[in-house]
């Protein structure tokens, strides 16, 4: 597995549901070593700090081969950034990632925490109202991580993944997970034992509560 390309992005304004908006989706390929901090990536811009960035969702990563999956149905390669990762892996490595998997990038080491979920900014950066759904339906959402090392990355950097537990939940469990209407209390607390990231666990405990209540 290997870094194929480093993305940051500067603040652009773009119009989300109609209405005007700045956005850090516009990813672009960084040419040199790029410093990966503990809040994310240096130079790149979070507008959604609501939803996006954070010590536990600092860094996002896609793969090539899903890229080259995109390609296929849209009729046209997407260059590395577009989906607004800041990370391009030539691959995962093989099996289901999970949460709590790690990747050594560069100097820089990666835990994972959670799964990417689509929104209407990134529908607006595709151009096409219909890619959440496409997106969502697609089940190839990439990862968030937190970074336990920081240091320098660049393109053309190896990369290393170690293994977590296999009771672990996948990151497809977790993608799952968001759309399911009525989680079992056993899904939640499975969830909760992983190293899922912080928004992920306030969300979980809120609904293992309410399941109590009931």
């Amino acid at each position: 597995m290997r870094l194929l390309s480093v993305n940051v992005a500067q603040p652009r304004e773009h119009r989300v549901i109609g209405k005007p908006a700045t956005t850090g989706i516009h990813k672009e390929p960084q040419p040199g070593a790029v410093h990966v901090g503990r809040q994310g990536l240096a130079g790149d811009h979070i507008a959604d700090v609501a939803n996006h960035g954070g010590p536990d969702q600092a860094v996002y990563l896609y793969s090539a081969e899903d890229y080259d999956w995109w390609a296929e149905r849209l009729g046209e390669a997407l260059e590395p950034g577009t989906l607004g990762e800041n990370l391009t892996l030539s691959s995962f490595g093989p099996g289901p990632v999970r949460v709590g998997d790690r990747y050594r990038v560069g100097e820089a080491l990666l835990e994972v925490t959670s799964p990417r979920i689509p929104c209407a900014t990134l529908a607006a950066r595709m151009g096409d109202p219909a890619f959440v759904k496409k997106f969502r339906q697609a089940r190839r959402p990439g990862f968030y991580a937190r970074v336990l090392v920081e240091g320098k990355v660049r393109a053309g950097d190896g990369v290393e993944r170690v293994l977590t537990s296999a009771h672990t939940p996948t990151i497809l469990d977790l993608f799952e997970l968001f759309y399911e209407r009525s989680p079992s209390p056993d899904t939640l607390r499975r969830a909760l034992a992983a190293p899922v990231a912080v928004r992920n666990r306030e969300e979980y405990e809120e609904q293992l509560r309410n399941l109590d209540r009931g």
